[in-house]
C-alpha cells in the first residue's frame, strides 16, 4: 500500500494546501493530524468575532468530518505528534508510528507568554485557535472589561473588535506607538487616534507587572504605578513560529522551520508551510504568502516542482475605527518616507533614492488607492 502524503496541522494552511493538492491528485492517500478539533475555519476571523456577534460554533465553516469527505481524506483531531523519524519517513504518535511518503509541517506559530506574577496569573488568555476562542467567549459571558496585552497588529485588531462588542477595553504594551515593527509612526497615530475616539484606552510605555485577584474582578498593576480595574486579560504579546518539533528531528531552524524555495525542510521528503516556516529566509504570518505558498507545494507534491514567488504582500488590517493596509519595504531596501494627507486619511510612501516606490501605509479613506499602487510595488521574492 502507498505510504500517504501527511499533513501536521488544520489551520488554514494545511486544509488550503490539501484542497489545492486534491486539484491536482485525487488519489494518493492523504492523512490530516491535529492538535485540536480539526473545525475548518478562518484564522483572521478571531478578530472579528465580537463585533459580528458570533461564537466559536458561527466561526466553524465546516466540520472536520466534511472535510475528510471533502478531501478524500482521512482526518485525525486531538492527536498530537511525539516525534518525527526522517530517516525512516514515519512520524510517531505515542507508541504509533505512522509511515509518509511526504510529510508537510503545517503547524503555525504559538503565541509568546510572558510569566506574570500575582495571584491571578492564569487568568490571561492567549486566542490563537478555534478552541482558544471558545475559551475566551466562555470566560467572558456578563463581563465588562477587557485589558490587552500588547499593541501590535492582533492587539490593536482584538481592541476594536471587543470595543464593537461592548467590552470597555484598555491596551497595555511598552512601547512608543502602536504596531512599532509595521507602521510609519504618522500611520499609527492616525489608527490609534481612532481606535481612542472608539473609547479604547492606551497605555504604551509600561508593562503589566502582576495581576491580583479583587473579589471577582482582577487588578493589573502596571509597572509605572497605575492600577487598571478588569474582568480578563488577553495576551496578544505576539507570535512565534513553532520549530520544537523540527529542532529534535534534526531539521535545520532559525525563526522558523528553514526550507526553499520549493518549501523543502533540510531532509528531501518534508516540507514546511504556514507560520511555522521560514522560506528562503522570510517569515511572514499572514494569508497572501500563505496561499502562494500552498499552490506551489501542491504541484511540488503532485509530481511537478515548483519554486513559490511573492509578488507584493500587503496587509489589510482589520481596524475599522481606522482603516488600514500596510505594505513594509523589503527587507534590506531603504528608502525615504513621505507623509500625505491630514487626519484619519494619510497616504505614506516609502521611496527609493531613484523615486522606486518600495513600501506604503494608507489610512482611512487613502486605503482605496492600494490597487493602483500595489502594481508600481517590487515583488517580496520574485
Amino acid at each position: 500500500m502507498t505510504s500517504p502524503v501527511v499533513i501536521i496541522g488544520t489551520g488554514l494552511a494545511g486544509y488550503n494546501l490539501a484542497r489545492e493538492f486534491r486539484k491536482l491528485d485525487g488519489d494518493t492517500p492523504l492523512l490530516l493530524i491535529t492538535a485540536d478539533d480539526g473545525r475548518s475555519y478562518s484564522k483572521p476571523m478571531l478578530s472579528t468575532g465580537f463585533a459580528k456577534q458570533k461564537d466559536a460554533d458561527g466561526l466553524c465553516m465546516a466540520e472536520p468530518g466534511a472535510m475528510a469527505e471533502q478531501l478524500k481524506a482521512e482526518v485525525r483531531t486531538h492527536t498530537r505528534i511525539s516525534g518525527i523519524d526522517p530517516g525512516h519517513k514515519r512520524v510517531w504518535v505515542g507508541e504509533e508510528a505512522i509511515d509518509y511518503r511526504d510529510l508537510v509541517l503545517a503547524w503555525g506559530a504559538q503565541t509568546v507568554q510572558v510569566p506574570i506574577a500575582g495571584e491571578a496569573g492564569d487568568r490571561v488568555f492567549p486566542i490563537n485557535d478555534l478552541e482558544d476562542y471558545a475559551r475566551f467567549r466562555a470566560a467572558a459571558k456578563g463581563r465588562q472589561r477587557v485589558l490587552i496585552l500588547g499593541a501590535g497588529l492582533i492587539g490593536c485588531e482584538f481592541a476594536n473588535d471587543m470595543r464593537l462588542g461592548g467590552f470597555e477595553v484598555d491596551v497595555v504594551a511598552p512601547c512608543e506607538q502602536i504596531m512599532p515593527t509595521l507602521l510609519h509612526p504618522a500611520a499609527a497615530s492616525a489608527v490609534q487616534a481612532g481606535l481612542q475616539g472608539l473609547g479604547v484606552r492606551f497605555h504604551l510605555g509600561p508593562v503589566l507587572n502582576r495581576l491580583e485577584q479583587a473579589g471577582d474582578n482582577l487588578q493589573a498593576h502596571l509597572s509605572d504605578g497605575q492600577v487598571i480595574p478588569c474582568d480578563l486579560v488577553v495576551s496578544a504579546i505576539g507570535l512565534r513560529p513553532r520549530i520544537d518539533l523540527a529542532a529534535a528531528a534534526g531539521l535545520q531552524t532559525n525563526r522558523g522551520v528553514v526550507v526553499d524555495r520549493e518549501l523543502r525542510t533540510s531532509h528531501s521528503n518534508i516540507f514546511a508551510i504556514g507560520d511555522c516556516a521560514e522560506v528562503d529566509g522570510i517569515n511572514l504570518l499572514y494569508v497572501m504568502p500563505l496561499m502562494a505558498c500552498a499552490r506551489a507545494l501542491a504541484q511540488t507534491l503532485a509530481g511537478n516542482p515548483t519554486a513559490v514567488t511573492y509578488g507584493p504582500m500587503p496587509i489589510t488590517v482589520k481596524t475599522p475605527a481606522c482603516p488600514l493596509v500596510v505594505s513594509p519595504p523589503p527587507a534590506g531596501r531603504d528608502g525615504n518616507w513621505l507623509v500625505e494627507g491630514q487626519g484619519s486619511d494619510l497616504k505614506v510612501l516609502c521611496r527609493a533614492p531613484d523615486g522606486e516606490l518600495l513600501g506604503y501605509a494608507l489610512t482611512g479613506s487613502a486605503v482605496m488607492e492600494k490597487l493602483a499602487l500595489n502594481r508600481l510595488l517590487p515583488p517580496v521574492m520574485a
